[in-house]
């Protein structure tokens, strides 16, 4: 069997690539075994603004204006929809938040994004003693929702291989890939925190963050917003909320634990006065860089394996730019951006 692509890892980042190739008539496979997982459990949300310190997301405007008319042409694709349009809404906690959200929403990189006004009224369950600022432009993905759906469409193409993918099958020459019968002309590897057990590319500096999420049914929270303090609040649907995230940078498990949960849960106390009961809890391993940038490039030796990694917790603002911009080098030339090649390692 003879294809343009073999895609290693289907979570947001193979996800992406793989619709870039469908789009472009390429042939392709993609292998994935669910050991990551990361993109199902995100919280999805994508938003322009870093809201600890009131600064913007590197690239944001450029990287929302690819990926949002990408998962709008997926909703189209599979009539089903997957970006929720919701406004963030940034609790203060002290006056000094709020002078400082005065400050950033004067900057010019800001004030499309930060609503200039603090916003008093109050939102029943919610503390908020020193109001709240609106932040535009955001939403959340519901990835577990479009993952979901993807796989089920590379089942019925028959191009899903769901079995772990073996670095040590690959035979290589300077025209193809040979893998288990399979002749490729290029693999690309979006494994998330799964590079590690790759070969060619776990010398790379990425260093996964452990992540964890609850589920709450909070019935006397009246939320249609994100709120964001010391964690964030995400409607999902009528009184059910998702609760994150913590940041471990030691534990490499996949397992959630009773210290994940006791942290989030002493957080979001802080946050609301209303009843609520946990109904689940999840955890996962993002894909973070020490220099918080994607990781695109080739194999030093092997020029037809490629690599796209490195999405961080921003994934969804993320894939859809970054998936781009790798096919565009690999199929026409077009150098990558010197902030995201893997070459600024070497």
């Amino acid at each position: 069997m003879k294809v343009d692509y073999l895609v290693v890892g289907a979570g947001l980042a193979g996800m992406a690539f793989a619709e870039i190739l469908a789009s472009k008539n390429k042939t392709f496979l993609v292998f994935n075994n669910h050991s990551q997982n990361a993109s199902v459990v995100a919280g999805g949300m994508y938003n322009p603004v870093i809201l600890k310190r009131f600064t913007p997301v590197w690239d944001a405007e450029n990287q929302l204006q690819t990926a949002l008319p990408f998962y709008n042409s997926l909703e189209e694709k599979f009539n089903t929809k997957f970006d929720f349009k919701t406004k963030v809404a940034r609790v203060f906690k002290t006056t000094e938040e709020q002078n400082n959200w005065f400050a950033a929403s004067d900057k010019p990189l800001l004030k499309k994004y930060l609503k200039a006004n603090i916003s008093t009224k109050p939102i029943t369950g919610l503390n908020s003693p020193f109001g709240y600022g609106i932040v535009n432009s955001t939403g959340r993905i519901n990835t577990k929702m479009l993952l979901t759906v993807y796989e089920n469409y590379l089942i019925e193409k028959r191009i899903l291989i769901e079995e772990e993918f073996k670095h040590s099958k690959i035979i290589h020459s300077e025209e193809k890939l040979i893998y288990d019968q399979i002749e490729a002309k290029h693999i690309v590897f979006c494994e998330g925190y799964g590079i590690k057990n790759n070969p060619f590319f776990n010398h790379l500096p990425l260093n996964g963050t452990k992540g964890e999420l609850l589920t709450i049914n909070a019935p006397e929270l009246k939320l249609d917003k994100i709120a964001k303090g010391p964690v964030f609040i995400m409607p999902i649907k009528e009184h059910i909320y998702k609760v994150g995230a913590t940041f471990n940078w030691t534990d490499k498990t996949l397992n959630p634990t009773e210290k994940g949960k006791e942290e989030l849960l002493t957080k979001l106390k802080q946050l609301i006065n209303v009843p609520f009961e946990i109904i689940d809890h999840q955890a996962g391993i993002r894909p973070t860089v020490k220099d918080r940038r994607p990781l695109l490039g080739t194999h030093a030796k092997h020029k037809n394996l490629a690599i796209l990694n490195g999405l961080g917790t921003r994934g969804v603002m993320l894939a859809p730019k970054m998936a781009m911009q790798l096919y565009n080098f690999l199929e026409e030339g077009i150098p990558l951006d010197n902030e995201v090649n893997i070459n600024r390692f070497y």
